[in-house]
């Protein structure tokens, strides 16, 4: 498994490495800030591929920042946040970026290998108090239905268009769908296209008037 490490503390990274390579994989870069860890990020896809990469929250650059413009340029390649940050705003911030994994510096260093082979694999990375606080979050949102317009013998919207859908309908604008659905703001923009598209409208309000009935 190959990995590139950010972080702008070297005995993070130090240690990270160490932990990293005695479980078997193989640290292809390190970088100190935001902007490094996208150009290595890059260069170890050019040069052979990568599988994961690990990231710190704040590190100068913004380390979610940096994981949404890795999970745009490379989408094969996970990313996984490793941070001391408890925060909601630092956890959904890197979730709505793609991240794959939220880890905490405190973990158990032995622990950190199968931790991303897992998310390689497609599972999640995330401790369980944390799951359990994304779990309340969706528990707070209302309730939406579901559009009609993802029903058979319609305009055949996917799941996610006719939920991007339902909260156009509610008035909401791109970052406060992005926030909902815990998703980047241009994928919100990716799906209202695809909506404009298949309901043959020319802008969101025209859909909108669409859905209503106007």
């Amino acid at each position: 498994m190959r990995v590139v490490i950010a972080d702008d503390h070297a005995p993070t990274r130090g240690w990270v490495r160490q932990a990293l390579e005695a479980g078997g994989c193989v640290v292809v870069g390190e970088a100190a800030d935001g902007a490094g860890a996208v150009d290595r990020v890059r260069e170890a896809v050019a040069a052979g591929g990568l599988d994961v990469a690990l990231l710190d929250v704040r590190m100068p650059g913004g380390g979610v920042l940096a994981a949404f413009e890795v999970t745009q340029a490379h989408p094969d390649v996970a990313v996984v946040m490793l941070t001391s940050s408890r925060g909601d705003e630092d956890l959904f911030g890197a979730l709505r970026a793609g991240a794959s994994g939220y880890l905490l510096k405190d973990m158990d260093p032995a622990r950190l290998p199968d931790a991303l082979a897992g998310v390689v694999r497609g599972e999640g990375a995330m401790p369980s108090w944390l799951v359990r606080r994304v779990m309340e979050q969706f528990r707070t949102q209302p309730p939406r239905r579901l559009s009609r317009w993802s029903r058979p013998g319609t305009a055949k919207l996917t799941e996610r268009e006719a939920e991007v859908l339902d909260l156009m309908v509610e008035g909401r604008s791109t970052d406060q769908i992005a926030a909902a659905m815990f998703v980047a703001p241009v994928t919100v923009r990716t799906h209202v296209r695809a909506i404009l598209k298949k309901l043959r409208v020319p802008d969101r309000e025209a859909a909108v008037r669409l859905v209503r009935g106007d």
